[in-house]
């Protein structure tokens, strides 16, 4: 199946900016006040959540509070990000100069 590639980077004061493929920003995620993550489109709407899990791993919700995912540890490192049924979607790996790159399963 082809992949979709995004690539995050690091922004100032723990902003993490989101680019496709071509370079084009999709988005942003900003730290919450308790632990979260709070996710935003390219316009600066907010989409989505990310907490901790209670046993490890993230929860991730969307702008509405309803569960879409989890994120959690890989056997060789990076993370396996599944959907609400648990099936794999893609895998993120750590890049040397603190982004991120992440690899999603692309929709028949």
């Amino acid at each position: 199946m082809p992949k979709k590639s995004i690539h995050s980077a690091p922004g100032l004061f723990g902003t993490v900016t989101h680019r496709d493929e071509k370079g084009k920003k999709i988005g942003e995620s900003r730290p919450g006040l308790f632990g979260n993550t709070i996710h935003y489109d390219a316009k600066g709407k907010k989409v989505g959540e990310s907490r901790p899990g209670l046993f490890g791993g993230t929860i991730h919700t969307d702008a509405k509070g309803n569960r879409i995912g989890t994120s959690g540890p890989g056997f060789f490192g990076g993370t396996i990000h599944r959907d609400a049924q648990g099936r794999k979607i893609g895998e993120s790996t750590s890049g040397w100069f603190g982004d991120v790159r992440t690899w999603l399963d692309k929709k028949k």
